[in-house]
């Protein structure tokens, strides 16, 4: 997923890359979700990773800038356990308790996700799903960066330009 940065006075171009139901649960079972965890779905698009993050038995706080994704989450998530919120991922006021992060954000965003993520103290973890070569370029410039799991191009509907893995970050509150 994500949303291009447009010109000053220009509607933003969006691109989006819906993740795989299965695709999505394999990320959320790699990032070791248990019951009662809070979790940010950074760009949750339709709400693949919300979904299995309640299957997980998370807490979810969904964020999604585009309007008309945010009423399909809105409408497909009515639990208690989710909340939707329409911010961008980028900036988003972030929880000041302990939380993860499970995402699949805007890759055009990426770098200012990232930075946003480890200037919050109560991060504990982030599993961002992001193109490979960048987690590789993360991990290689940072120990709070690791290479998690693969996911092939076709993962994605439309397929990915390029295949992706997962970037895991550890926030200061890791342990």
């Amino acid at each position: 997923m994500s949303a291009a940065r447009s010109a000053p006075g220009r509607l933003p171009t969006w691109g989006f890359h819906r993740l795989a139901p299965d695709a999505a649960r394999h990320v959320v079972r790699a990032a070791a979700i248990r019951p009662g965890d809070l979790v940010v779905d950074l760009g949750a698009g339709h709400g693949a990773l919300t979904s299995a993050l309640l299957d997980a038995g998370a807490r979810v706080v969904a964020v999604e800038l585009h309007p008309d994704r945010v009423a399909v989450l809105r409408e497909r998530f009515t639990s208690r356990d989710v909340t939707v919120v329409r911010a961008d991922a980028a900036t988003v006021r972030l929880p000041r308790r302990p939380f993860r992060v499970v995402a699949n954000p805007p890759w055009a965003v990426a770098e200012s996700v990232r930075a946003h993520l480890l200037r919050t103290p109560s991060l504990v973890r982030a599993d961002l799903v992001l193109p490979r070569w960048l987690v590789h370029r993360w991990a290689a410039r940072s120990p709070l960066v690791a290479v998690g799991s693969s996911l092939r191009a076709e993962a994605f509907t439309p397929r990915a330009p390029t295949g992706s893995a997962v970037a895991v970050l550890h926030g200061r509150r890791a342990g």
